[in-house]
């Protein structure tokens, strides 16, 4: 099938870009063939963010989305910032000491509380009204590349066993042929991982940075509700050498989402995330707002968080990365909706300016830099470009005095640089101590089980593995000794279990019906062994509103 572009990804980026493409083709009354390719069941079935959002894109794509119906209803209205000193204690950070960039209320823009995964179901709608043909279900698995550029995608075959034979039922992969091809896939995209390599789109470029995010959905009690109370920490659980923070929201219909974001620089390879999230929920700070409530949901996912020092290039001829496939969210703010959506409008107006001008595709769309360095997306980041760096460098505390200091100075301090990997940061297990990690007590704290229970994650469970090994024997020759095998705590989702084999030896499982496509084994394993590519398209987790 042949189009005029092809999106990977039904994310912000890639329904943003769809929907200014149609704008502009349907107001030049010019045809155009928009196809959005999306690997979960249905748009925003994978979507998961905190989130609390900036409606500045949104309001470029579309003035009246208000009048549309868009799934903003709970503006921000009040703003704590806490760090948690131990299990029981914690402080209040006074307003005045928060960095500017993470106030959420005030200022010349309103901020919301809002469900990420239907703000996608929203722009998926428009998108199709637009014109623009969206392809649930079906995953990207490969791209295709003639003679240097980029000429579309390859879907996967469908109907496929563990035995890579085609089994009853079987349907064969398409190539998806387009003169320009967006990839938005989101962080750590497999096929946005392959074109940074084959362009080297990172040369001269710090290396990526990673976080990985956990969230519960919480329903709770009317009298402990307050839409759009806005809660973010940091500190307790987390040790002086782990980084991260916690959020909770309190958004419409009696809900609250609640959830930890710890960076995969981490050294302690004895950490798990998923249980210094369970545990942080019982400290009273965040307690008060969950008990008497029922969890409703639960996700992970892996988020790009670099920022500019990181920033691949984003051009490579036939077409680009946009969103957190390239990694444009703000973590200085902790929001990446809106910069990636910009990053889609800038994509998007790049690409119809070719194209009207009669291109017939494969070229690189060095106009896209031109646009995107000159917008205020780019000018957010380049302001916030030491924000990582100088916590990676000075710690959570040092980290965030630096880091105010420089928003009060107009962010004239040098700016620093963090180029260890995340996956080298990891130290071995003999230099920690292991953590004992309290038992789950079923009311705030839960085990993985019954947490992807919650996630609805689905696999077809005779396909092949989508988490390969690049050297099978590696996981208990090497990681086992060294790091006491990390995947089997650093996977949000029980992916990873070091069980033994009928001769009482250890052995490497993968259980990759459990997937909620986080992508964290692709980043933190310290070998970077793994590597994750698309299963048969509509499987991994059906979020609801995540």
């Amino acid at each position: 099938m042949e189009f005029d572009v092809v999106i990977v990804g039904a994310g912000p980026s890639g329904l943003s870009a769809a929907c200014r493409l149609m704008q502009q083709a349907n107001a030049a009354e010019q045809e155009l063939t928009v196809c959005v390719v999306e690997k979960g069941s249905e748009v925003g079935a994978h979507i998961l963010s905190g989130a609390v959002f900036e409606p500045r894109a949104l309001t470029e794509l579309f003035p009246d989305w208000e009048e549309r119906g868009a799934p903003l209803t709970t503006p921000a209205i009040r703003d704590e910032v806490y760090l948690l000193k131990d299990a029981e204690k914690s402080q209040q950070i006074p307003n005045a000491l928060v960095p500017k960039s993470m106030h959420n209320t005030g200022g010349d823009m309103n901020r919301y509380v809002i469900s990420a995964g239907n703000l996608c179901r929203w722009l998926g709608e428009q998108a199709e009204q637009l014109g623009v043909e969206i392809f649930p279900g079906f995953a990207a698995q490969d791209v295709i590349i003639e003679d240097g550029s980029v000429r579309g995608i390859l879907i996967g075959d469908m109907g496929v066993g563990a035995d890579g034979q085609p089994k009853d039922g079987h349907m064969q992969g398409m190539e998806l042929r387009a003169k320009y091809t967006l990839f938005a896939e989101g962080a750590r995209g497999h096929l946005g991982k392959r074109l940074i390599n084959e362009f080297s789109l990172d040369a001269g470029r710090d290396p990526q940075h990673y976080g990985i995010g956990l969230k519960e959905l919480w329903d709770v009690p009317a009298e402990q509700h307050e839409p759009g109370l806005v809660l973010h920490g940091s500190g307790w659980p987390l040790d002086k050498n782990t980084h991260g923070g916690w959020f909770l929201y309190h958004a419409e219909n009696q809900q609250v989402v609640v959830g930890l974001i710890m960076d995969l620089s981490y050294q302690n390879p004895w950490l798990s995330p998923f249980d210094e999230f369970q545990r942080m929920k019982h400290h009273p700070v965040l307690s008060q707002h969950l008990q008497g409530g029922k969890r409703v949901a639960y996700g992970a996912r892996a988020l790009t968080k670099g920022g500019l020092n990181c920033l691949p290039k984003m051009t490579f001829a036939g077409g680009l990365l946009i969103g957190c496939d390239a990694g444009t969210l703000n973590f200085a703010k902790i929001k990446g909706l809106h910069t990636a959506m910009k990053s889609g409008l800038v994509a998007a107006e790049s690409v119809f300016e070719a194209l009207q001008a009669g291109d017939e595709g494969g070229q690189e769309l060095t106009t896209f830099t031109e646009k995107w360095e000159a917008s205020w997306a780019y000018e957010e980041l380049k302001a916030s470009a030491s924000f990582g760096p100088a916590i990676h460098k000075y710690g959570t505390v040092a980290g965030g005095a630096y880091n105010f200091a420089n928003q009060l100075l107009g962010n004239k301090l040098p700016n620093l640089h963090d180029t260890t990997t995340d996956h080298g940061a990891l130290k071995p297990a003999a230099e920690f101590e292991k953590i004992d990690y309290p038992k789950p007590d079923g009311k705030l704290s839960f085990d993985k089980s019954t947490s992807v229970f919650l996630s609805n994650t689905n696999h077809e469970e005779d396909q092949p593995c989508h988490l390969q090994l690049s050297d099978p024997e590696l996981p208990i020759r090497d990681n086992l000794p060294t790091y006491a095998e990390p995947a089997q705590r650093y996977c949000p989702a029980g992916v990873y279990e070091v069980v033994e084999d009928d001769a009482g030896n250890p052995r490497f499982q993968i259980n990759f019906q459990n997937c909620v496509h986080c992508k964290t084994c692709d980043i933190k394993d310290p070998a970077q062994n793994i590597t994750w590519v698309a299963p048969e398209g509509g499987g991994g987790p059906n979020y609801p509103n995540m």
